[in-house]
């Protein structure tokens, strides 16, 4: 029973995590009049070095088991314990390399004169009314700039109307 609460908890949290983390900004590579056929270009060159530099690095890693102890509860003079129970650990990878490998993308993206900068997501209703008119080059950011991520991963950075 124990092991299914702590089972339930780790995904209510992870679930809560990727929520949040869907509502937040984007980066996005941005150098203004590129065309987006070159940020393409220039951001797949600039992972690829990265991951070269600082290849991929898993280590597994394993959370202690944790132990709960016995809870003594009297009710109108009935007293008695619960017992405690251990709730085992979980094992994870970890990338050890991923924030370097993330750095030697964005100093190589920084090379080639593009700067990082956070975008918020286009609501459904924006894409519908903006993908229409994407520009084929990176426009000027203006506050009402948006960026969408399509299906295939692409972002798309959609200027206001």
């Amino acid at each position: 029973m124990s092991v299914i609460r702590h089972s339930l908890a780790n995904w209510l949290f992870l679930t809560l995590v990727a929520a949040v983390t869907a509502c937040g900004p984007i980066p996005v590579y941005h150098r203004e009049g590129t065309d987006r056929g070159r940020v393409e270009k220039d951001t797949l060159g600039c992972m690829t070095e990265a991951l070269k530099q600082a290849p991929v690095a898993n280590e597994i890693r394993h959370t202690p088991d944790r132990y709960y102890p016995g809870v003594r509860q009297c009710v109108d003079g009935n007293c008695w314990t619960r017992p405690g129970y251990w709730v085992q650990g979980t094992t994870y990878t970890v990338d050890v390399n991923l924030g370097l490998r993330k750095r030697l993308e964005q100093s190589c993206m920084a090379q080639k004169g593009y700067q990082q900068v956070p975008l918020q997501r286009c609501s459904q209703a924006e894409v519908g009314q903006r993908l229409a008119s994407e520009p084929q080059r990176q426009p000027v950011l203006t506050e009402g700039t948006c960026v969408w991520r399509s299906p295939d991963g692409q972002l798309h950075i959609l200027p206001p109307l």
